[in-house]
């Protein structure tokens, strides 16, 4: 091995690297850094998720959910953008669009449990915002995965922190 020859010149390999010294990495990555990756994530799997319930297992959308995609679809682009750039700012355009779709699920939920009446429910025409759909394990519904994606997009959104 010591005969070899690179590019015109005599190459030598370290076989014995017990003197060298291990460098520690200074640029960890910490698990707050991660929490715009997992929103990412959460937001494009909802988005993912409403399109399969709509365009695969057939089942429409009520108006309530409707507002809830309006709020979901555009966080994976913006949180992707976000990311990509590396803007220490995307947080605050990001978490303004996720809470008003929190809001909107946070409603629709209290319609579809019972706690608010049927009344004040906005689906006049079409899918019942209150109609079970779906009802895993007895509980599960489609506006619950929507709340539930909302509140993990939110808190990740406010404890992520940007490299320095």
């Amino acid at each position: 091995m010591p005969g070899r020859v690179f590019a015109g010149k005599p190459c030598k390999i370290i076989k014995n690297m017990e003197n060298s010294e291990q460098i520690e990495n200074p640029q960890k990555t910490k698990p707050s850094e991660l929490l715009a990756y997992a929103a990412w994530i959460i937001a494009l799997v909802a988005m993912v998720g409403s399109l399969f319930f709509s365009e695969v297992m057939n089942l429409p959308p009520c108006v309530l959910c409707w507002y809830q995609r309006i709020a979901m679809y555009p966080l994976v682009l913006v949180i992707g953008v976000g990311i990509v750039l590396r803007d220490a700012r995307m947080k605050y355009y990001a978490l303004p669009i996720c809470l008003g779709g929190l809001a909107v699920s946070i409603y629709h939920n209290l319609l579809y449990y019972g706690i608010l009446p049927d009344s004040v429910a906005p689906c006049t025409q079409g899918v019942s915002c209150t109609s079970v759909q779906i009802e895993w394990l007895g509980f599960i519904t489609i506006p619950l995965m929507a709340l539930t994606a909302f509140v993990c997009v939110s808190l990740c959104l406010v404890f992520s922190k940007t490299k320095e």
